[in-house]
């Protein structure tokens, strides 16, 4: 039930994985579908196909590389460029390689590369052969010169292949004719889970999928006040492109001629987000805000060692920073220096300039979050970057709350030398669920130079440019649609009205909850940013009660709980967003409210200190509904707080209290033992 790992700062990991789950729930879903039997199914026709274009190649001429194989084989051959073209003339793109490797499709090609999945069939690969086919290639004999020969040579190969098949089946024999050597079949059953067994129909499939969601507590049911993490509106407009072929079936390395649309896409993407932040140039490569912050680094390295500064290693870093920034800066191979906070959660500039006169030689960067992670402003930002300045640093700037900045400040016009940026919170890319996540650089015109680059794609990047901090030139490309339509929609008015709005709503309910919860961090002038922190620690004192009780209650009255305990012990951020009316924020302050009410009961002696909702919370449908009920309160109460009303549309929790710290200490696999998935197959 922890949010995300990087709350716990000394135990701090780059969150790229939680930033691709869902990706990873999608290949799950693929294999609830198809069940072992399916997925052995596609495995074998991929074979199948594997090795019917091997003999069809032969038979134009083309000697693929020997040795096993699953989806693919290689051609080293000198016409590899021609067939390159040739291919890419009837449509298919195939991969370039050199002795090192995979390269950019060129006469500097030396080898080709052919990939085959579910989709593929018998009659694409009578096209391709088609195609690849030419009096120039070598051929045995008379090479055959008409389409219709071809046609009937590759029909007599599959009829041969599916014989030999039929005999190697019945034999039980090892499918050396497939692999291309002697592999054992595997003989152990797998998958073998009921999940893997029952969602055959797409209709069962649909039913499945959705009472999973119906689990899930979204936008659809009520509002998500999770600070710090921006979970608003992601709008069916912005979404939709998503799903067009043109965007979802493009291949991140097909030639640079077939992206001519994406690639406005992203240089539009590039120019508005540097426009926005008020920086020289953007790269979108980065997979998440954590692998932003890492490639920020990076090019404030490399900018160092270009200088002849190499030496400088030193990373200044507040204690409020997220936690992630450590970690990043470690990887980056930095030393972490930190800088202490006030009272009021501001950095402390005279620690901030002692630290960096201290290491004025060798100091790197500061990373600083703004506004910081108390939900305030700093109001000495301008002169905490001069500081870092003056003794040789960069200052890396964690775009994390830009939801507060985006058409009112621009962090490229008061210190900042790099951003990241979280389009997968401030852009409206969905974070629920895991992403996929997008955290771009923008970075000051000194530093543009030295933007993430690519093997695959020579335009990619600066002139000297990093290598990739991505598998792809423009990390998750198939999701940039998304902020794509939504800067494009909202336009510079209605971004900048986004964010005002979510101030107004931050302040309106720091206003609104402080006499019953006070706000912990305030700015000079006694204002919030676009989240404020709810000290709920006199509650602790008072009621015994512990900031996951009211978390736990807020479930029966109908919304996900704010962020807890981060990045104070004891207290809630809570963030509305730009994406709530005045009707929802009035609903939650309406259950704060009711919620502070019950805690002074067990205050005042009339409710048992241990056996009440607070405590007992959230409720399930099956607690409410059982025959016994021997609690000191009404099932009424427990399960509907927020009166009648609340009956036409309450959303269920699905699991009762959990005990989170004794699942941290106590870890549960239900997965196979290394040693069992290390034992050979029999």
């Amino acid at each position: 039930q922890t949010r995300e790992q990087h709350i716990r700062r000394d135990k701090a990991t780059s969150n790229i994985c939680t930033a691709q789950v869902l990706l990873a729930v999608m290949a799950g879903f693929y294999a609830v579908h198809h069940g072992p039997e399916g997925l052995a199914a596609i495995a074998r026709r991929v074979l199948r196909l594997r090795e019917l274009l091997r003999r069809g190649l032969n038979a134009i001429g083309l000697e693929a590389e020997p040795g096993p194989g699953f989806d693919s084989l290689r051609l080293v051959t000198p016409l590899a460029p021609q067939l390159l073209a040739r291919a890419e003339a009837a449509g298919f793109n195939l991969r370039a390689e050199t002795a090192a490797g995979p390269c950019a499709p060129g006469p500097q090609a030396t080898a080709v590369a052919i990939s085959l999945d579910e989709r593929s069939s018998s009659a694409e690969l009578l096209q391709l052969l088609t195609a690849l086919q030419s009096s120039e290639s070598p051929a045995p004999a008379a090479p055959a010169a008409a389409d219709g020969a071809l046609a009937q040579r590759l029909s007599a190969l599959a009829a041969e292949l599916d014989a030999e098949l039929a005999r190697a089946e019945a034999s039980a024999a090892p499918e050396q004719l497939l692999w291309g050597e002697a592999v054992p079949r595997r003989r152990e059953p797998w998958l073998q889970q009921p999940v893997f067994q029952r969602h055959r129909s797409e209709s069962e499939l649909l039913r499945y999928i959705q009472r999973l969601v119906s689990r899930d507590f979204s936008l659809v049911h009520g509002m998500i006040p999770l600070g710090s993490c921006t979970m608003k509106l992601n709008a069916a407009a912005e979404l939709l492109p998503v799903s067009w072929p043109a965007f979802a079936g493009l291949h991140p390395f097909a030639p640079a001629s077939q992206q001519a649309g994406y690639r406005r896409l992203c240089d539009d993407l590039e120019r508005w987000l540097a426009t926005i932040t008020g920086f020289a140039a953007v790269s979108l490569q980065p997979n998440a805000g954590s692998q932003g912050e890492y490639a920020g680094l990076l090019v404030i390295r490399a900018w160092h060692h270009s200088r002849g500064e190499g030496h400088r290693k030193v990373c200044l870093i507040p204690t409020s920073a997220h936690g992630t920034n450590p970690a990043s800066a470690v990887m980056a191979g930095f030393t972490v220096v930190p800088v202490a906070c006030d009272a009021q959660g501001n950095i402390d500039q005279a620690d901030l300039v002692a630290k960096a006169e201290a290491h004025a030689s060798d100091l790197a960067a500061l990373m600083v979050t703004y506004p910081s992670t108390h939900g305030v402003f700093e109001p000495g930002i301008r002169e905490i970057c001069a500081t870092v300045h003056r003794c040789g640093g960069q200052v890396y700037l964690d775009g994390a709350n830009l939801t507060a900045q985006v058409g009112l400040a621009r962090p490229g016009l008061y210190g900042a030398d790099v951003c990241h940026l979280n389009l997968h919170k401030t852009f409206c890319i969905p974070h629920g669920g895991g992403g996929p996540g997008v955290g771009p650089i923008a970075v000051a015109e000194h530093l543009a130079p030295f933007l993430p680059g690519h093997p695959l794609a020579a335009d990619c990047g600066g002139s000297a440019a990093i290598g990739p901090v991505s598998a792809a030139p423009w990390g998750s490309a198939g999701i940039l649609p998304i902020s794509w339509m939504y800067i494009r929609m909202m336009g510079g008015a209605g971004l900048r009205r986004a964010s005002a709005v979510a101030l107004l709503a931050a302040n309106w309910l720091a206003e609104r909850l402080d006499r019953h919860y006070p706000v912990l961090f305030r700015g000079a002038g006694g204002r919030v940013a676009h989240e404020c922190i709810l000290d709920l620690r006199p509650l602790r004192r008072g009621a015994g009660l512990e900031v996951d009780d009211l978390a736990k209650r807020l479930m029966d009255y109908g919304f996900h709980a704010p962020t807890v305990s981060w990045p104070v012990a004891g207290t809630v951020m809570v963030e509305p967003t730009e994406s709530e009316g005045l009707a929802e924020l009035e609903r939650f302050c309406r259950a704060m409210e009711a919620i502070r009410a019950e805690a002074a009961a067990i205050e005042a002696g009339a409710c048992d200190p241990l056996d009440n909702p607070l405590k007992r919370a959230p409720h399930t449908l099956a607690a409410v509904t059982a025959d016994a009920w021997e609690r000191p309160y009404s099932r009424s109460e427990a399960a509907f707080p927020a009166g009648e009303g609340q009956r036409q549309d309450k959303f269920w929790p699905a699991v009762a209290r959990i005990d989170n710290a004794y699942g941290d200490r106590n870890l549960v696999c239900t997965c196979p033992s290394v040693q069992e998935l290390a034992t050979p197959a029999r």
